[in-house]
């Protein structure tokens, strides 16, 4: 299969699944990264920092999510910890009644081709 195909449909997917692993509750990168790859890293492939970051950005500046700064305990550093805001669990919300009503158009379209592959 054609990864190009693949590729189109995860990076229309990532930024409604980084929001369903934020909305959970506050976390931070490397928690993200770990969580998305343990759960769906087999299909949606194994996420990086190059991939999450710049979606966690752009999630923030339209105001989805936001962060704050907060000591690390490991290195004495600072870390940064995600939260959804109210905005971003509207928006989720509707993009997850998208997906589910997608689904199952895509699902019919499916079907529908299986069915006559059998006749």
């Amino acid at each position: 299969m054609d990864s190009r195909y693949v590729q189109q449909f995860k990076k229309g997917s990532l930024e409604m699944v980084l929001l369903c692993l934020i909305a959970k509750g506050e976390t931070y990168g490397y928690e993200i990264i770990t969580a998305l790859n343990r759960q769906g890293g087999e299909v949606l492939g194994y996420a990086r920092e190059g991939t999450v970051y710049p979606i966690l950005y752009r999630l923030q500046e339209a105001g989805l999510i936001q962060s704050r700064l907060a000591p690390s305990g490991a290195n004495g550093g600072t870390r940064k910890y995600y939260s959804v805001t109210p905005q971003g669990r509207e928006t989720l919300a509707a993009l997850i009644a998208f997906w589910r009503d997608y689904a199952a158009c895509v699902e019919g379209f499916i079907d529908g081709h299986e069915q006559e592959e059998h006749l």
